[in-house]
């Protein structure tokens, strides 16, 4: 059972740092390189200067862009940029958006969750690629504080939770943010609240968003528990989200091929727009592009095996190509690749649903990397636990 708590965060101060839309970011691993730009020059109080701090000339072990980092982090707090709760708190946290042409909503709890190996209460998806292990272990060494919270979902429905964040919402938000895809972001901090942890005892927990980070924690933990015992590594900060009641959307990750063979199984269709129209997860299509006699074709196709689709197709389709794929959740910029003859083929996937991954991990199964997009995200720098 996971065991769940409030815990004493660091906010921005917008007295400080002005308007916390300058000032919070999209999850790491979700920023172009566009977008990294444009964060930085936003504010130099934004938080993308810590979670992608930039490499410079001369960069070696005892100066490089992760202790930049953890000094940019130390003057934050040191100048009043950064405050501290001033006792554990909790933080609803609400996400307002447009999907499908209805209004919908996804909201949750930021609390702090004790670490336990995979297997127990808290169950992984997808599988994990070493490199962005090796950089945020590197982070989370010289900051040592969570800076942007795991998503993870509990099965639900749980009403009592639900009941307390409709009396925790009905205030004024401590912050409020729209970002670029028009997505409502607000958070409160709550100090009420002792049964909550009570309430999710019986629960377990399925990482939504943010595998690399948990293996990261694991790893953290342990490296500490050498130097130092017990602590508050032996916790981080997570996204709780009723999977019961919200109902969050899960959006496919794409495939891009830039080796192998043309792909020709399936049905000749008219373009991408047709392709994505004809996808659904519960009969394992998927859709292809590339190049065939120097024209762009579109085809729809059937993998073989049991859902969700990525499953059925890294099985019967993928198996030879996993060294030559690359993961975008962009169908026209995947599709444009091909077009422009940088990349071989991309293979297009249909939405799924938590249900079907559930399904998979009850079967003690991992889904393939990069599998699912849970949209939206939870932004990084509404809050931030420190180590400490």
């Amino acid at each position: 059972m996971p065991q769940v708590s409030p815990f004493t965060g660091l906010l921005f101060d917008p007295a400080r740092v002005g308007t916390l839309d300058v000032v919070t970011s999209p999850p790491y691993d979700t920023i172009a390189p566009d977008q990294e730009r444009r964060l930085h020059e936003l504010s130099p109080f934004n938080v993308v200067r810590l979670i992608l701090g930039r490499e410079q000339a001369g960069d070696d072990r005892s100066s490089n862009k992760y202790t930049r980092a953890s000094e940019l982090l130390r003057d934050w707090k040191h100048d009043g940029a950064l405050v501290p709760t001033p006792r554990p708190a909790w933080y609803p946290y609400e996400m307002r958006f447009s999907y499908l042409g209805h209004p919908r909503r996804v909201r949750g709890i930021l609390a702090e969750v004790q670490l336990e190996a995979w297997g127990g209460s808290i169950h992984p998806h997808e599988k994990t690629m070493p490199a962005p292990v090796e950089d945020r272990l590197a982070l989370l060494r010289a900051v040592r504080a969570n800076l942007s919270p795991i998503y993870a979902l509990y099965r639900g429905p749980r009403r009592e939770l639900s009941s307390w964040l409709d009396d925790a919402t009905t205030s004024t938000p401590y912050a409020e943010v729209t970002d670029e895809a028009g997505v409502e972001h607000r958070m409160w901090v709550a100090e009420d609240g002792e049964e909550v942890g009570s309430w999710l005892a019986d629960e377990d927990l399925l990482i939504a968003d943010g595998h690399h980070r948990y293996t990261v924690a694991l790893l953290f933990r342990d490296e500490m528990h050498e130097a130092h015992g017990p602590g508050p590594w032996d916790r981080m900060m997570m996204y709780l989200v009723d999977a019961g009641v919200e109902e969050p959307p899960v959006l496919p990750i794409h495939r891009i091929a830039d080796d192998g063979p043309v792909p020709t199984a399936g049905r000749r269709v008219r373009d991408l727009a047709e392709v994505l129209s004809s996808l659904h997860d519960d009969d394992l299509t998927y859709g292809t592009a590339a190049i065939e006699d120097g024209r762009l074709i579109h085809r729809v196709a059937e993998a073989v095996g049991d859902p969700p689709t990525v499953c059925a197709l890294h099985e019967s389709v993928l198996e030879d190509r996993e060294g030559d794929l690359r993961f975008v959740p962009d169908a026209v910029g995947a599709e444009e690749e091909v077009r422009a003859g940088e990349a071989v083929a991309a293979f297009f996937l249909p939405p799924t649903k938590v249900e079907q991954i559930r399904a998979v991990i009850d079967k003690e199964r991992r889904l393939p990397q990069k599998s699912t997009y849970f949209w939206p995200k939870p932004r990084t720098g509404f809050v931030i636990r420190p180590l400490s």
